[in-house]
């Protein structure tokens, strides 16, 4: 037996343990905390692209812009155009007669896969953007006519025309962000793992504006709001992507420790019209349909706080739309006349894929009841989110509701809903799932109209025409709904994010 084992313990050895206790505690004060990882919840079942230059749902979005940079950027928590500014080209110059940009690198940035930022690289990636193979935004770079190097450090556009917009061509959005050969990016965070249903990113230690606060952000996809709500209650999740109802809003608005970010721009929510197909093929009956949808009623079940009711097709906000436009008021009996008229006494009925997801398929069930008082009979093919995009690509949706952001000039919007090039089919094919084609020389001239005025006059003349044509049925401007807990520091003032989810750059921290 150790006798020592029961020796009582000298006051000043218990003295010295205390000191060294308070003395570690106390440099753990004076210390930085651990960097952490922000959990994020966003809509959706999978990645979907993690390409910059593909990445067109909402889901995908916001990781890229988490993980990639434009020569130019709007600010963090901006969607402003009049707010654009240098990013990954320290300066920008542009020519007296607006078609010709000149961009000069910054010196001290890297890809993440470790290789520098160059202008050879550069020129490839908005290549690549224009290219419509590898690029699905190579409409909006159609104007492009040459990229050319001049140094090492310097890259030349020249445009074929002026464009509406155009330094947003080249910022952090769409096919402006810059892709190494390697399909690497140069932003604050990058990919470490990606599976199905979550992707884990990590800080960039070489990010040219200064390593990031958090470790990394561990994102999960779940389609389920209940789900995501669920976990984030729960402390599982610090930021998650919302509910777009006002109830839902209200509700999470009373939640202890817990903001929640409204902001814009809205995806804006249009009934598309495939005039291809029977019986859409007659104009009656797509004029039908525009009077059987009532737009106001259909914004009041989403709530004031989230959705804006808007006649035009072009969303609000965006430099030349209008709402002096043909308006169709909701008539259930004259619709049910038209068809009629069209040779359908006894109705209709229409097929629509849908999309399982809580923005889009409580909505749908709306549209068609009211499509069912006008005797049109709406089939729904209720899907899951991938599955229905990839389906109304390949025209097997006679209406297409769709909801989407872009850049806020009217030509973005009209040029890849509303002209025949964007149709399905069409190797530029993009968003035009009505196969309109009733405004293509509008909205052509006004891409490359000089004057400002006789630009806005045309780009007005090819929304009444849209609509004329019985091409879609406007409905309203959704609002982006993110939530986070009150100790998510974002590290700026939140107003606006293009890329549909609140930007984590280098500042964000959790405190």
């Amino acid at each position: 037996m150790d006798v020592h084992a029961c020796e009582p313990v000298p006051a000043r050895s218990i003295l010295q343990a205390m000191m060294i206790r308070i003395l570690a505690l106390s440099l753990a004060l004076l210390l930085p905390a651990a960097a952490q990882t922000l959990r994020v919840g966003t809509i959706g079942q999978d990645p979907g692209s993690l390409d910059p230059h593909r990445a067109t749902s909402t889901q995908d979005k916001g990781t890229v812009g988490w993980m990639f940079d434009g020569l130019l950027r709007f600010p963090p928590g901006s969607a402003d155009p009049a707010a654009i500014e240098p990013d990954l080209a320290e300066s920008v110059t542009r020519s007296p007669d607006g078609l010709s940009l000149t961009f000069r690198l910054r010196e001290d940035v890297r890809f993440h896969d470790g290789n520098p930022l160059t202008a050879e690289t550069v020129a490839r990636s908005l290549r690549r953007a224009a290219d419509p193979a590898r690029s699905s935004f190579s409409a909006d770079y159609r104007a492009m006519a040459e990229v050319s190097v001049t140094d090492a450090r310097t890259v030349h556009v020249r445009m074929h025309n002026t464009v509406p917009g155009l330094l947003g061509l080249f910022a952090n959005y769409h096919g402006g962000m810059i892709v190494a050969e390697s399909g690497a990016g140069t932003g604050p965070f990058r990919v470490e793992a990606a599976t199905p249903g979550r992707v884990r990113l990590v800080a960039n230690p070489g990010y040219f504006r200064g390593p990031p606060a958090l470790a990394g952000i561990d994102l999960r996809f779940i389609n389920s709001d209940q789900t995501r709500e669920l976990a984030f209650t729960a402390g599982e999740l610090d930021l998650i992507s919302g509910r777009r109802e006002q109830r839902w809003v209200e509700r999470m608005r009373a939640q202890p420790n817990t903001v929640v970010d409204v902001f814009g721009p809205g995806e804006f929510r249009t009934l598309l019209l495939n005039t291809l197909s029977p019986p859409l093929t007659d104009p009656r009956v797509r004029r039908a349909v525009q009077h059987a949808v009532d737009p106001l009623a259909i914004a009041r079940f989403v709530g004031t706080d989230v959705a804006t009711p808007w006649a035009g097709p072009v969303p609000p906000g965006y430099l030349g739309a209008t709402e002096d436009v043909p308006r169709f008021a909701p008539d259930a009996a004259r619709a049910r006349a038209l068809l009629t008229e069209a040779g359908h006494a006894q109705g209709i009925t229409l097929r629509a894929v849908v999309s399982s997801i809580t923005s889009q398929l409580p909505i749908m069930e709306v549209v068609q009841a009211q499509l069912r008082r006008a005797n049109i009979r709406l089939e729904m093919d209720v899907v899951e989110h991938a599955t229905y995009h990839a389906r109304i690509r390949e025209n097997l949706s006679q209406l297409t509701f769709y909801g989407a952001a872009r850049y806020p000039v009217a030509d973005s919007y009209l040029s890849q809903f509303y002209h025949s090039a964007a149709a399905p089919g069409r190797p530029t094919m993009s968003l035009n799932f009505s196969h309109c084609s009733a405004a293509d020389a509008q909205i052509d001239a006004a891409r490359s109209e000089a004057d400002g005025a006789r630009q806005l006059a045309l780009w007005a003349e090819a929304q009444r025409l849209v609509l004329e044509a019985g091409c879609s049925v406007p409905l309203f401007d959704l609002r982006q709904v993110w939530v986070r807990r009150a100790n998510l520091d974002l590290g700026y003032e939140l107003r606006g994010a293009l890329n549909l989810a609140p930007p984590v750059t280098q500042a964000t921290r959790l405190r």
